[in-house]
């Protein structure tokens, strides 16, 4: 069930904020509840990388890590099934984005990317984070065909495109040295590709990844393309001091330079943030410091991004929202 939206003087019961796992799966608990959410789900912008409804997902090709799914299933797939299933239960998606929200009273004011005044109870803000990419057109060409280009080595890293073949990550935080040590389970050889001297992560991380047999580190280099048709084969790099360039040949490159939590359409809406701009929760629960709205995802989780615990915030906050609805006597 897809709308344009429009308000009409409606309030909803609930609005859910974001597609991707957690915001189809509180769809799904949500509307089973009979609280008749309206999902929006977002339109497809590059930011500067590829953003799709569905989420980061969208651009994996093949997921094997989400339980249920034996035989693996593509990221497009199975965000099409999560979308379905909370369709099946009434939930009403909208294929727009939320630009702004007043959260200054109840009912809350939301704007639409068409410039449209939606009005709800609750709301929950499930936008995801998205990946921070070198901004190459190679780069983005192989990662949205899933060529072998990722933001997840911990989600695409064990694929069998992947194993017993060199791999490159891009980064020098404690989350390249993360994605690297997990990668050198799987390749025969992890290039660490680092545009410094030094890397920023913690002594702790660099000491466990350097202690790999299979790991060798390119220091003062910057990936400037990506090479290869309809899966990758090398990248070029330039060397930062002396602006050589080289080939390095690899099957697999895994950008780790951070990600960017989807908020800036609530920076000024009173929501809580921690400094890198993820939403904050300050218990278990999904309930962020405005009363009746709740957070689910990627949004407010910077420590695991995986589909698995977006899905499971995502029920929390659907769970959350019939609670406080049901104690306010909405729902």
């Amino acid at each position: 069930m897809s709308s344009n939206g429009s308000s009409n003087g409606e309030v909803h019961k609930l609005v859910i904020i974001g597609s991707g796992p957690a915001g189809y799966t509180a769809a799904i608990y949500a509307s089973r509840a009979s609280l008749d959410p309206v999902c929006f789900v977002g339109v497809a912008k590059n930011d500067p990388g590829p953003v799709l409804p569905g989420g980061q997902l969208m651009l994996t090709t093949d997921v094997e890590n989400y339980p249920g799914f034996p035989d693996g299933v593509s990221g497009p797939e199975m965000m099409d099934m999560f979308r379905k299933q909370a369709e099946r239960f009434g939930t009403k998606t909208i294929e727009q984005d939320i630009v702004s929200c007043d959260f200054s009273e109840h009912p809350f004011t939301l704007e639409t990317s068409e410039g449209k005044k939606i009005r709800a109870h609750a709301v929950i803000l499930a936008t995801g984070a998205v990946a921070n990419w070198l901004g190459l057109e190679s780069e983005m060409r192989l990662a949205r065909s899933g060529g072998g280009v990722s933001a997840c080595a911990v989600c695409d890293g064990a694929l069998p495109m992947f194993r017993n073949k060199p791999m490159a990550v891009v980064g020098g935080g404690d989350t390249a040295m993360e994605e690297a040590n997990y990668l050198t389970k799987y390749a025969s050889k992890v290039y660490v590709i680092h545009r410094r001297d030094e890397f920023r992560a913690s002594k702790t991380m660099q000491e466990r990844l350097l202690a790999k047999d299979n790991v060798e580190v390119l220091w003062n280099k910057v990936v400037v393309d990506v090479l290869g048709d309809d899966l990758i084969t090398g990248v070029r790099l330039k060397d930062t001091q002396t602006d050589e360039e080289s080939t390095l040949e690899v099957n697999g490159l895994f950008v780790a330079i951070g990600h960017t939590p989807a908020t800036k359409f609530i920076k000024d809406s009173g929501i809580e943030m921690d400094d890198k701009g993820y939403i904050r929760l300050n218990s278990r629960h999904s309930a962020t410091n405005i009363d009746g709205v709740f957070a689910a995802g990627d949004v407010a989780d910077a420590e695991y991004r995986q589909a698995v615990t977006a899905a499971g915030m995502g029920c929390q906050a659907a769970l959350d929202a019939e609670r406080w609805l049901g104690g306010k006597g909405l729902a």
